[in-house]
């Protein structure tokens, strides 16, 4: 659980910089509905995302992880007009779910989802030659976090934004030894990044409703 203050904190952060929205409320309650695992970025992270995608200009941006649509939806907002988000998801319930978020949204039309394992969905974008992207976000399966950064490598640009997120796993990246499978594949892209000429890396811890985790940012060179 999260400590109270550190979810205070945030609730005043949605209060003071954010707001109510009624729209992403509504896609965490179908969520909830659904069944899915209450793992989506929280409000403030969201927007996070967001403004981060904002800044680079985005008008392309790859997400690996869809869920039901939470951060899709945040990212599908801070595309200009005729921008477009690819979102990967493996289940396909979650896809449905996510793609009934996404629609009443607004945000259809800017958002193409793909169903199936993501490394499997990757390579074929690679090898049919997919547009780069500006941005790309990944929160799915930890154990093929370094597969997924080869990925986005391939699937990038000079000057792409990656944004990895729970890379501190409330500390537990500090055991070389955990028996916690998601530990190892966190460990693996922070090794996969360590002197990397090719990209420039930090990574920020976080507290607040999602606990103590962190995001792992990088931009290609």
């Amino acid at each position: 659980m999260s400590a109270p203050s550190w979810s205070a904190v945030d609730d005043y952060i949605v209060d003071q910089l954010i707001g109510e929205d009624a729209v992403l409320d509504t896609a965490l309650a179908h969520n909830r509905q659904a069944g899915l695992p209450p793992i989506d970025v929280s409000p403030a992270q969201g927007k996070l995302l967001q403004l981060l995608a904002k800044g680079v200009g985005a008008r392309r941006i790859l997400e690996i992880g869809t869920l039901g649509g939470y951060s899709s939806i945040w990212l599908a907002r801070a595309l200009g007009e005729g921008g477009k988000l690819v979102t990967l998801e493996l289940d396909p319930d979650y896809a449905a779910v996510a793609r009934a978020n996404i629609d009443r949204a607004g945000s259809g039309d800017a958002v193409d989802i793909r169903i199936g394992p993501a490394c499997d969905t990757l390579e074929e974008m690679c090898a049919a030659g997919e547009t780069a992207f500006d941005f790309v976000f990944v929160d799915a399966d930890k154990q093929n976090y370094a597969a997924y950064l080869d990925y986005a490598v391939r699937l990038a640009r000079a000057g792409t934004m990656l944004v990895f997120d729970n890379v501190v796993r409330e500390g537990g990246i500090l055991d070389p030894d955990s028996d916690d499978p998601k530990v190892p594949g966190t460990r693996q892209l922070y090794e996969a990044l360590k002197d990397n000429p090719r990209i420039e890396a930090t990574a920020i811890q976080t507290v607040g409703q999602k606990k103590w985790d962190g995001f792992l940012l990088a931009l290609m060179r």
